[in-house]
């Protein structure tokens, strides 16, 4: 390995590095989002999982619920644990919008007042509604 990343010039392939630094849970997976145009490398869209990175290399990912923006700082040698895979990247992502953080059970959560109304708020509609003066205008 320490072979071929000196012949290459500390390159590395792009399914390899997604997969070492826990971008993806494995490689053919991430060899699937390259394939699907899902990842850019300096503003192109990269469709070989063989393209090789280089450290100053900016990768644009599309994930399933989140878009990730890394600057790679240096190829990896194993799918080590989080800390370690941490330090192959700098992450550029922008803070997600108020919208994006809500949960799914937050989002389903209506605020008071809105939706069916209240059996004390019902009876006010409904008194209001017999009472003919409101249609008279």
């Amino acid at each position: 390995m320490s072979q071929e990343a000196a012949q290459s010039g500390s390159r590395q392939r792009i399914d390899k590095w997604l997969f070492f630094a826990r971008v993806t849970k494995s490689r053919s997976l991430a060899q699937e989002r390259v394939a699907a145009g899902h990842v850019k490398v300096n503003g192109q869209t990269v469709r070989q999982p063989s393209h090789l990175l280089k450290a100053g290399d900016k990768i644009e990912v599309a994930l399933e619920r989140r878009d990730l923006v890394l600057v790679v700082v240096a190829p990896g040698e194993r799918r080590g644990p989080y800390e370690e895979a941490r330090r192959l990247y700098e992450d550029l992502t922008p803070a997600p919008s108020e919208q994006e953080k809500l949960s799914a059970l937050d989002q389903a959560v209506r605020a008071p007042g809105a939706g069916r109304p209240t059996k004390r708020e019902r009876r006010a509609l409904d008194e209001f509604r017999s009472r003919n003066d409101w249609l008279e205008d």
